[in-house]
C-alpha cells in the first residue's frame, strides 16, 4: 500500500516539513515538481495540510529527496505518512469535520494551552455540564443528537489519562465561573471537579480574576497545541485553533503561533497562580451553595 488517510496532524507536519526543506534549498514549488518528477499541483496540495486527498509515501519520499534532504530527514517525514492510524473521531457523525482537526491535533501533542472567556473548556467539563453546553447551542438538534455529541466530547478527556499524559494548562476568566450553566447544583458539581482534576500532575488551571482588568488576551477562546522535539525539529508541530459557531479557524504559520504563545504567557503573568486560582473556584463553588 503507497497511499495512506493522514489525518491532519500527520498531514501539518509533513507540509511543514516539506516546505521547510524547499525553502532551505532555495527552490520553488515548480523546481521541486521538476526534480520529484510530478506535477506543481502535486507539490502545492502536499505544502498545504488541509488538504484531505490521501497521500502517497512514495511522493513524499521524492519530494523530500528533491529538497536534498538527508536520510534521516526524509525518513521521519516518511515514517510520519506511514504511522498514521484513523482515530476513534474519524467518520464519528458527533464529531464535526470543522472539530476533526483538533481532536487529531490533541492526539499527536505533547501539550495544550487554553484560554476561555464564556465555558469551562471541553477537556475540563462533567457530563451533565456539557450536556446543558450542548442543550443551549444545538436548540434544532434532537436528544439523541445532543446524547452522541456529549459522549464525543467526554470522549476526548481520554486524552489526559494517556501514556504519556498531555499536559493542559488553562486559564479561565473570571466570568467562566460566574456563569451559571444549567443549574445552580451542576455548576456547583462542575467547579468541584476543576477543583480536583487542578490537582493532577498534567493539568494547570489558573483563573484571569476581574481585578486583573483589561489583558493580553483582548478577543476569545484560543487553544494552541504542540510537540517540540529538539533533537529532530521535523518531528515538531505546533498550532493554533480559534473557536467559532460551527466552525474553527486553524493557524500554523510560525508567526502566528508565535504570537499567540506570546498572548499566552502574558495571560500566565496576568492570571492569579495556582494557589489563588484554586480559592477563586472553591469560593465561586461555596457562593452556590449559600
Amino acid at each position: 500500500m503507497t497511499a495512506t488517510q493522514t489525518g491532519p496532524a500527520g498531514r501539518m507536519q509533513i507540509a511543514r516539513g516539506l516546505v521547510a526543506l524547499r525553502e532551505r534549498c532555495g527552490l520553488t514549488q515548480t523546481q521541486v515538481a521538476g526534480r520529484a518528477g510530478v506535477s506543481t499541483t502535486t507539490v502545492s496540495r502536499y505544502e498545504t495540510w488541509q488538504d484531505r486527498a490521501r497521500i502517497r509515501w512514495a511522493t513524499v519520499k521524492a519530494l523530500a529527496d528533491a529538497c536534498d534532504a538527508t536520510d534521516q530527514e526524509r525518513d521521519v517525514l516518511v515514517d510520519i505518512a506511514k504511522s498514521q492510524t484513523d482515530g476513534w473521531w474519524v467518520g464519528n457523525s458527533a464529531v464535526p469535520d470543522w472539530l476533526d482537526p483538533l481532536v487529531s491535533f490533541e492526539h499527536e501533542a505533547a501539550y495544550e494551552h487554553v484560554y476561555a472567556n464564556t465555558v469551562i473548556p471541553g477537556l475540563l467539563q462533567t457530563k451533565e455540564y456539557a450536556l446543558a453546553i450542548h442543550q443551549a447551542r444545538e436548540v434544532r438538534s434532537s436528544n439523541e443528537e445532543i446524547e452522541r455529541m456529549v459522549a464525543a466530547r467526554i470522549k476526548r478527556q481520554d486524552i489526559l489519562r494517556r501514556d504519556p499524559e498531555l499536559h493542559l494548562w488553562a486559564i479561565l476568566d473570571e466570568a467562566v465561573l460566574r456563569r451559571t450553566v444549567g443549574d445552580d447544583g451542576i455548576m456547583a458539581r462542575q467547579l468541584e471537579h476543576l477543583h480536583a482534576v487542578s490537582k493532577s500532575p498534567n493539568i494547570d488551571v489558573q483563573i484571569l480574576p476581574f481585578s486583573a482588568g483589561a489583558h493580553a488576551a483582548g478577543a476569545g477562546h484560543f487553544v494552541i497545541l504542540g510537540r517540540d522535539d529538539e533533537r529532530e525539529p521535523l518531528n515538531s508541530m505546533a498550532v493554533v485553533y480559534i473557536e467559532m459557531r460551527r466552525r474553527g479557524l486553524y493557524l500554523d504559520d510560525a508567526e502566528d503561533v508565535g504570537a499567540y504563545k506570546l498572548t499566552f504567557d502574558y495571560l500566565r503573568s496576568q492570571a492569579a497562580d495556582s494557589t489563588a486560582s484554586s480559592r477563586l473556584i472553591s469560593g465561586a463553588r461555596q457562593e452556590l451553595s449559600t
